[in-house]
């Protein structure tokens, strides 16, 4: 082909090729006829959709390495295309919520945030906004977004395209959609401006994650980007639909607004919030349940202040019972949650039944040492030195897990005494 073409054309077709490794199966062995382990494309595309085999096929390898295709894999994508249609809904749900009395004098141009100069930028009359006007999470999710677009376009210029869509992916399901998208709803219940500034986010941040994953999901990412601008334009609420007619003419999103101080104390929210669904988890807690919870927060305590109907709604806080201030007295019998300087006690009172908790640590506890005597009656006989190195070695591993977690449950024993 090469040498037609410069014989033809004096030039040559193309100057980069990449080149990847094989399709496997599940299990690493290669596809044939006669295993009987040839997975059909059009079977797949059949069952779970074309985007959902396209988005694994690109981002299940690594280049110099084959591919293990697993038809869970699959699934689990075509899970991701169906999360990307669910976050775009409830935006569109909202569009109705805000008019344009809640929007700003001036249009805003959240590509523009963060800029040093809040100037209007160049024919369109739109300027950045107010940072005042952005909440912690409207920060943070802006910083994030700012940074999968520069690492994916590091990555993509890498011809890592594998990882540039294993990244787009982890925004979009873990910061996106499980962390802001949540927040917002708590941001959209005041109404008004706050209201307006949260869809408006909300709807940025679809449509350059859509711009990103377009190359990867063409098919959904098209039709769900089509379905918000349609939504944009038949609602006149101050937040426009973006210029181009289609998703696959848009231009490439770049960085836009970087806030790293606002990023990084909201980070600190979301681990203390993990830190307090982990323990209610440990304890048993009913997922409805609203607990008490005093937050010595240091520095960020005016930070964590103004998250406090946050942290009520995404780590079920009792709003009566929730103290937030620099220094707090730790209470008898709590529960501690330590994120860096930052310092959550959760009284066990009220949280669980203290004496119903210690009797089924204690018949865990009972259960992990009986488990432990076994194991160590097996690995001090005749077994260690009959059994293959490597079923002694499971053994073992198995026998420091059991220790672990006896250790872990004597200390949860303690904060119940």
């Amino acid at each position: 082909m090469v040498m037609s073409s410069l014989l033809y054309t004096n030039d040559i077709p193309f100057h980069t090729i990449y080149l990847h490794g094989l399709v496997r199966d599940e299990h690493g062995g290669k596809m044939s006829k006669t295993a009987g382990n040839v997975v059909d494309p059009l079977e797949v595309i059949d069952e779970y959709g074309t985007d959902a085999l396209r988005f694994t096929l690109l981002t299940g390898g690594t280049p110099g390495n084959d591919l293990n295709l697993s038809l869970d894999k699959v699934a689990s994508n075509r899970n991701f295309a169906n999360k990307i249609w669910n976050v775009t809904r409830f935006i569109v749900r909202n569009l109705e919520q805000v008019s344009k009395d809640d929007a700003p004098a001036a249009p805003w141009d959240l590509a523009a945030a963060g800029a040093r100069e809040q100037t209007a930028t160049e024919g369109d009359g739109r300027s950045a906004p107010d940072e005042e006007a952005l909440t912690g999470a409207d920060k943070w999710i802006l910083t994030r977004l700012s940074d999968v677009v520069q690492t994916t376009n590091r990555l993509m210029n890498g011809y890592q395209f594998g990882e540039a869509g294993r990244q787009i992916y982890e925004f979009l399901w873990g910061d996106f959609a499980d962390w802001y998208v949540e927040t917002a709803k708590v941001q959209l219940e005041e109404g008004g401006g706050r209201a307006w500034t949260t869809l408006n986010v909300l709807t940025y941040v679809l449509d350059q994650t859509l711009r990103l994953l377009h190359p990867y999901i063409p098919y959904v990412t098209e039709a769900v980007w089509q379905q918000l601008q349609e939504a944009l334009g038949e609602v006149d609420n101050g937040i426009e639909p973006a210029a181009e007619p289609a998703l696959i003419i848009a231009d490439w999103p770049e960085p836009g607004a970087a806030f790293p101080e606002a990023a990084a104390s909201w980070e600190r929210v979301r681990e203390l919030v993990r830190g307090i669904r982990g323990t209610r988890a440990e304890y048993n807690v009913e997922p409805g349940k609203y607990v008490a919870a005093h937050i010595a927060a240091g520095d960020l305590a005016p930070f964590m202040t103004s998250q406090r109907d946050t942290l009520i709604f995404l780590a079920r806080l009792d709003d009566d019972e929730l103290e937030i201030a620099t220094h707090v007295e730790a209470p008898e019998d709590a529960v501690t949650v330590t994120v860096g300087d930052v310092a959550a006690y959760l009284p066990l009172a009220g949280m669980v039944d203290v004496e119903q908790e210690r009797e089924r640590l204690t018949g865990e506890l009972s259960d992990v040492e009986s488990q432990i005597e076994r194991l160590t009656n097996l690995l001090d006989g005749p077994f260690s030195e009959k059994a293959p190195e490597d079923v002694v070695q499971k053994e073992r591993d198995k026998l420091a897990r059991y220790r672990a977690e006896r250790e872990e449950l004597r200390e949860r024993l303690e904060t119940l005494a």
